[in-house]
């Protein structure tokens, strides 16, 4: 395919995904967030004719998912394609706004050269800006982690997004007739380690897909444990998608699986002082109770978690990414107020009766 017939199809290299609260911030697309929060950054995602090969049960772009592929939204919003030189450009007219820039792979052939692409060019337009790969294991390999690496790319993340092997097969992989393999995910996430280093590569995990508060809890204190850290995500269903009626997990599952989070990545306290009960359900923090009440009074470790920018605060704060903007505030994209603090304390409590 000639460089002309793949810009005319409006293909990656040349053409992007953005997502809307990017758009919106790069005035591409008119709105306003909600209670004033703003994304600080630029997320992009790689997009080809044919769609995404993979068929994640809980994905807006799977394959068998109705509808034309140019046609289908992604985590509930369309997301418009824009050309790269577009981006380049109202990224510079913005660049106090933009903190980071982060590219996003599908699952489709081409994504491992075009990457190289688009991110060699990415960083020769906005030298300043630091910036993410969310990463595709299925389709990169080692020498791929390398090249960006020296390009230079500071943060590498990996979507496993199921916390246990039986859950990835049951919405990812095999039982959903997808590429996509539990064993090849933590080999490459070794393999990004020893490449970008510690505290460089970034797990994204999803409450709510069936996995219990103590599994979670215990594969992100090993995720720690190994050098990297956790993204964390409520489960919020995709309208067409195979898990569209799955409901979303109790709040008081996401808050204590957020405050564990916090407390693991920032080294203040290891999944093995915490205690469960026989429904797997987070108990007590154990020798790390004074630590956890004084975070959350805080309200940090209920803030989106995700790449930060130069001064370590988090960049990709994905506005509303995991909810409805309104009073059910997953995952907040700005400081909670004391309001929240007093929603958010009695949430931690709230168990699910029977």
């Amino acid at each position: 395919m000639t460089p002309e017939t793949q810009a005319a199809r409006l293909e990656s290299p040349e053409y992007l995904r953005i997502s809307l609260a990017a758009a919106m911030t790069l005035g591409i697309t008119p709105g306003w967030f909600y209670r004033g929060a703003c994304l600080r950054c630029i997320n992009l995602l790689m997009t080809y004719d044919e769609g995404c090969a993979a068929n994640c049960s809980y994905c807006g772009l799977q394959r068998h998912r109705e509808g034309s592929y140019e046609g289908k939204s992604f985590i509930r919003v369309p997301w418009p394609v824009v050309s790269l030189d577009e981006v380049a450009v109202r990224s510079r007219q913005r660049i106090s706004a933009v903190k980071r820039v982060c590219l996003s792979m599908i699952t489709h052939p081409r994504v491992a050269q075009d990457a190289r692409v688009i991110l060699q060019r990415l960083h020769r337009e906005l030298p300043e800006v630091p910036i993410s790969v969310l990463s595709n294991p299925t389709l990169l390999t080692r020498a791929d982690l390398e090249f960006y690496r020296d390009i230079p790319i500071d943060r590498l993340g990996i979507a496993v997004d199921a916390a246990t092997e039986p859950i990835f097969d049951r919405h990812r992989a095999r039982e959903v007739r997808g590429p996509h393999r539990w064993d090849r995910y933590w080999r490459f996430f070794e393999d990004a380690l020893e490449v970008f280093g510690p505290n460089r590569v970034g797990i994204h995990l999803i409450v709510g897909l069936g996995e219990t508060e103590e599994e979670i809890i215990r594969l992100i204190g090993r995720i720690r444990q190994a050098g990297g850290s956790t993204h964390l995500f409520s489960f919020f269903p995709e309208a067409g998608s195979h898990l569209a009626d799955h409901p979303q997990p109790p709040v008081g599952q996401y808050r204590r699986v957020q405050l564990a989070r916090y407390l693991i990545d920032e080294d203040l306290a290891t999944a093995e002082t915490f205690a469960f009960d026989e429904q797997g359900r987070l108990a007590s923090f154990g020798a790390a109770q004074e630590r956890a009440e004084h975070a959350t009074a805080t309200g940090i470790p209920f803030m989106t978690s995700g790449c930060p920018d130069e001064t370590g605060m988090v960049a990709c704060n994905r506005p509303f990414g995991d909810c409805t903007p309104g009073d059910d505030i997953r995952s907040f994209p700005f400081q909670p107020d004391d309001e929240d603090l007093v929603l958010i304390k009695g949430q931690l409590g709230e168990y699910p009766k029977g």
